[in-house]
């Protein structure tokens, strides 16, 4: 899940050095922190949060074998 996030966000930033991706991992939930340049925090996340839910939707899909709710925060 975490290479799926930094690949995505990569993809969509013009600092992709800059993109730093956390994975913490309960029983039940896996906890995704993605950050990025200030420059290019609107770029992550979208019109009125478009890019941001569609980031989490993918990532969701993705998890959807693993039984564990995934969480996508950007910070």
């Amino acid at each position: 899940m975490k290479e799926l996030v930094e690949i995505i966000a990569k993809a969509l930033v013009d600092k992709p050095e800059d993109v730093i991706v956390k994975q913490t991992e309960s029983e039940s939930s896996i906890l995704l922190e993605l950050s990025v340049a200030p420059e290019d925090m609107g770029k992550v996340i979208g019109k009125q949060g478009r890019i941001a839910k569609a980031i989490r939707t993918v990532v969701k899909s993705a998890a959807a074998k693993t039984d564990k709710k995934v969480i996508v925060e950007i910070l």
